[in-house]
């Protein structure tokens, strides 16, 4: 997976209960697009993630 700083991201509920998430990527530290990747998620907490099978990435349109 591959992605930019300012890409919005959706990370999906893993069940019935459980809503999307969504933020941004505010840093990417890997090489090349590549995680891990620092996100500021809509409700303003912050993490290091490294994407699963349940994380997609939206492009930003700038740049």
């Amino acid at each position: 997976m591959e992605a930019a700083q300012g890409d919005r991201i959706i990370v999906r509920g893993r069940t019935v209960e459980s809503s999307d998430r969504h933020g941004v990527i505010v840093e990417v530290r890997g090489q090349g697009g590549a995680p891990p990747y620092l996100v500021r998620f809509d409700d303003g907490h912050e993490t290091i993630m490294y994407p699963g099978g349940d994380f997609a990435v939206e492009r930003s349109h700038a740049g």
